[in-house]
């Protein structure tokens, strides 16, 4: 084993998930490898169904990936997960938290805000418990954190929910922070305060994060280093800057054109043409092929192998 795989606190290798259906097998995530280390802000970026919300869910086997076949490796500080149940319930008590991306789906809109926080606390008594509450509260930002925890979801804004969601993550100390599109339902406003308030809380807790996300835009200003995943595999990866600085697949150069920009001399905001293929009919090859611009016949012959370059690696055969 390599240095950095030694210090890797998260560790997924040739991770595929396959789901058992009436027409048969679906491999949403046909092969993925990623490392977090320890106290790493690390993103995962792609279009929707390219499988990056089922990668993530597999890590703690949350559903639907508790239902899916999976092969290959999850380890999690020096742990294999994968087919050890007791290993698996011991790190969902502490060791990785998840925060969704919709709060409001999240939280049960029939109790507070204080009792919802309680069941992921461990026994303590009673003004123990309130008071370890508050604090959590009041550590995401919440102006008024005592009135907060008696009030119901309904009673707050999308953006304090997605605080409250953080604040019940954070219960637990967790060693390793997964965010799935925490921002998608809010306004850009709150979006980078919601953003930059995990950023502040990983740092100061020295806790890694695992960004899933599509925005480019928004993990080039949180993230150190981050992986491009297409139709279930990465097809890109390395240090934030370099790659959104130099892009090397055709996908990635796609995703970072399509950000919005308010800079007048950047060029007209462009689309990626075509959607990503459904689970299951993948084309042969590379899966982005039919939507490349540079797509050669090789292209669809076999899926292009992932060449490293020092700390930078590409799936693509044009570059």
């Amino acid at each position: 084993m390599d240095e950095q795989k030694a210090e890797a606190l998260l560790t997924l290798e040739g991770l595929s998930i396959t789901f058992r259906t009436p027409g048969g097998e679906v491999t949403p995530v046909p092969e993925v490898s990623l490392q977090v280390r320890a106290g790493e802000r690390v993103a995962l970026v792609g279009e929707s169904g390219c499988g990056k919300s089922i990668t993530a869910l597999s890590v703690t086997a949350l559903p639907p990936a508790d239902r899916a076949l999976r092969r290959g490796s999850i380890r999690f500080a020096g742990q294999e997960l994968v087919g050890h149940t007791q290993a698996l319930s011991k790190v969902r008590r502490g060791g990785i938290a998840y925060v969704f991306q919709d709060p409001m789906a999240s939280l049960n809109p029939v109790m507070t805000i204080g009792a919802q926080m309680a069941e992921a606390l461990p026994p303590m008594a009673r003004r123990e418990r309130h008071a370890r509450i508050v604090a959590l509260l009041a550590d995401v930002g919440l102006p008024d954190p005592a009135r907060a925890a008696e009030a119901y979801p309904c009673e707050l804004s999308g953006g304090q929910c997605q605080r409250v969601m953080l604040a019940m993550a954070l219960a637990a100390e967790p060693q390793l922070l997964i965010a799935d599109e925490p921002t998608t339902a809010l306004d850009v406003t709150t979006q980078r305060l919601i953003l930059g308030l995990m950023v502040e809380l990983a740092a100061k807790r020295q806790m890694a994060l695992l960004l899933i996300t599509h925005n480019l835009g928004i993990v080039a200003n949180y993230m150190e280093r981050l992986y491009v995943m297409y139709a279930g595999r990465i097809v890109e990866s390395g240090p934030v800057r370099e790659v959104i600085a130099s892009p090397r697949h055709p996908y990635t150069r796609g995703l970072i054109a399509a950000v919005p920009s308010l800079r007048l001399d950047k060029p007209r905001l462009q689309d990626i043409p075509g959607t990503v293929p459904p689970a299951g009919r993948f084309p042969p090859g590379c899966a982005f092929a039919p939507r490349c611009p540079l797509a050669t016949e090789a292209c669809s012959a076999a899926v292009p192998p992932l060449r490293l370059d020092g700390a930078r690696a590409v799936r693509c055969l044009l570059t």
